[in-house]
């Protein structure tokens, strides 16, 4: 069970997003696990990561204290993954987000053969997650559904806003946050890359994955023609 079950959108909507997880369990194997978990992630930039993860302090792309929304935007928008890596000092859960199906194999197979002794989970499409398996050579051994919204659900905000909102597991961008980012890059206020960028960042555990959330927003550009 993993917060990306809920991500939102049809099985081809993650040709691009392949999260993969390492987690201890507590009392079992958490002991010792911190040099575990920072080799996960150094093997994970060996296959071309967009984004690492550090549930207990943020993602490659964090949002800063020291500067105000006009410095923000001219900020560097490129990902941070040792802060990541250097970041980790405690049990917790890590994970790299990938935006090619090969890569994120590669790294699955690379797992198996460092046998770290942590719980992997690989988070995509039900078909993309058994192709990962596959090539590691491993027999999936479960599998969870998310059963999508319930209830009044007109009242919920356009596809396009729902996929990217629900990238953040934990609810941290909002859905008028995701539209407003939509509204700008129609406008021409802002590239996909840029409003991507922004997005990520408020992503506590840094599995948001931005060039999903760039291709969505160019779709939604493109949608006004």
């Amino acid at each position: 069970m993993t917060n990306t079950l809920h991500r939102y959108g049809d099985a081809e909507s993650f040709h691009d997003d392949f999260v993969v997880f390492a987690i201890p369990s507590r009392g079992k194997n958490d002991q010792g696990c911190v040099p575990k978990l920072k080799e996960f992630l150094r093997l994970a930039l060996r296959f071309h990561p967009v984004n690492l993860g550090d549930a207990s302090n943020g993602g490659a792309l964090r949002p800063s204290r020291n500067l105000n929304p006009t410095q923000h935007w001219l900020r560097n928008m490129t990902p941070d993954f040792e802060a990541v890596i250097n970041g980790v000092n405690t049990p917790t859960t890590v994970a790299a987000v990938f935006d090619k199906r090969t890569n994120a194999e590669e790294f699955v197979k690379a797992l198996k053969q460092a046998d770290l002794g942590l719980c992997i989970n690989v988070s995509t499409s039900i078909e993309g997650a058994e192709q990962c398996c596959m090539a590691a050579g491993i027999p999936r051994h479960s599998v969870g559904y998310s059963l999508g919204f319930q209830g009044k659900t007109e009242k919920l905000p356009n596809t396009q806003v729902l996929m990217l909102s629900t990238m953040c597991g934990h609810g941290m961008i909002s859905h008028s946050l995701a539209k407003k980012m939509i509204d700008w890059v129609k406008e021409g206020r802002r590239t996909p890359e840029q409003a991507a960028s922004y997005m990520t960042r408020f992503c506590s555990c840094g599995v948001y994955n931005p060039t999903r959330a760039a291709r969505i927003l160019r779709e939604a550009r493109g949608s006004m023609k």
